[in-house]
């Protein structure tokens, strides 16, 4: 019963730090229109926090190695309360930016502990479940938190879309104090032979296919609004439903990168991220037809959620098996790149808007991802542990 508590619970926070992270994007342009800034310019938030996310986590979790998970956690959850909050008392520009790094330096940080909690209190047959559940949790506030946001924002006010954040913020922290696990087997060392993960070719290859797959995704979804109702013509109402959808099937694909985890995982991947790439090329000429472009924009999102499950336990299997004292950081590498490659995706789109257009943003995301495919199929010839890696646990 207590698994079951902590399971949910995992989920819960995941779906937090994702509604915070993410709801940004629905919101830009009632951002804008307070602050009379442009969507490029704005779109800056969504690049600058994903490169703090990603320059902070590695630190922090490395660093947070020296004292007992479950207190680091707690701490960590207090800080991205006062940053939140302080995102929805924002009043311009300057404020919003520094409240989103103080909240982006401790999110990569709190999902990796959790993930770390999460592998030792899940029964190994469960493990690939719940990383995907975990990984899910994030899709969940594309379907539930992004839209109720977006409903918010455009109701009321942007501010008061984080102030529900806020609020589930108090609630999983209060859930967290008392369901925390405070007994997970710790391996202290400095932070020298920690990064020394790195030296891996394999990890390597790991970490530069998210960075791509996330540049990928993020060369759209950063300006997802605007390419569903200016682009291909959608209103509010259908806006709303459609951001809906978008998060479902990103929990389809999230599920689905589980199925793929228990059955080979990485070896699985390269026709998935081969099939996206035709995909964004095929967007941009069929931007015009809207439900062809959102079928398309549907089929990404399942694509792209695929390889979270898969590339976690291959860099906890690498860990475990040999170098045991990175634990933690190997945790902590799917959401830390992933967030350097949604700062780049959402760099390259902010530049390519100003230059080519909300049309041409397809084009740019089929670079990334043919070099995710490229990267990936290179990755499945070298990593041979996850065919029997759920075995051999």
């Amino acid at each position: 019963m207590k698994y079951r508590l902590q399971a949910i619970l995992f989920v819960f926070i995941a779906f937090m730090l994702g509604c915070n992270e993410y709801m940004i994007v629905g919101v830009l342009p009632d951002i804008a229109h307070e602050y009379h800034d442009s969507l490029s310019t704005l779109g800056l938030l969504v690049t600058v926090f994903a490169f703090v996310y990603a320059a902070f986590t590695p630190v922090i979790t490395s660093l947070a190695n020296r004292w007992r998970r479950h207190h680091v956690l707690l701490w960590l959850m207090v800080i991205f309360l006062v940053g939140n909050t302080w995102t929805a008392l924002a009043t311009n520009f300057v404020s919003l930016l520094l409240s989103r790094i103080l909240t982006a330096t401790v999110a990569g940080a709190i999902i990796s502990l959790v993930l770390v909690m999460a592998s030792f209190v899940a029964p190994h047959d469960k493990r690939a479940s719940l990383v995907s559940w975990v990984f899910a949790g994030f899709s969940i506030a594309s379907v539930i938190g992004i839209p109720i946001g977006t409903i918010i924002s455009t109701t009321f006010s942007w501010h008061d879309s984080f102030w529900m954040v806020t609020i589930i913020t108090v609630i999983a922290f209060f859930f967290l104090f008392w369901l925390v696990p405070r007994d997970t087997p710790q391996f202290k060392s400095g932070l020298k032979k920690q990064f020394v993960l790195f030296k891996d070719y394999r990890v390597l290859l790991g970490v530069l296919f998210i960075v791509a797959i996330c540049a990928a995704d993020y060369t759209i979804y950063t300006y997802i609004r605007p390419l569903i109702t200016t682009g291909m013509g959608f209103d509010n109402t259908w806006l709303n439903w459609l951001l809906f959808g978008m998060g479902i099937f990103f929990i389809i694909g999230n599920k689905f990168g589980g199925f793929l985890a228990d059955r080979g995982g990485i070896h699985r991947l390269p026709i998935i991220y081969a099939i996206m790439t035709v995909l964004y090329l095929a967007f941009g000429p069929l931007l015009g037809f809207k439900w062809l472009a959102i079928l398309i924009v549907a089929l990404l999102c399942v694509a792209f959620s695929c390889y979270g499950s898969s590339t976690q336990l291959m860099f906890l299997d690498i860990a475990e098996k040999e170098y045991p004292q990175s634990l933690d950081l190997a945790s902590s590498l799917n959401s830390i790149f992933a967030n350097i490659g949604i700062s780049l995706g959402s760099f390259t789109a902010s530049q390519a808007v100003q230059f080519t257009g909300l049309t041409r943003l397809g084009y740019v995301g089929s670079v990334y991802a043919l070099l995710a495919t490229i990267l990936v199929i290179v990755l499945s010839r070298k990593y041979t542990g996850m065919r029997n890696y759920l075995g051999s646990i």
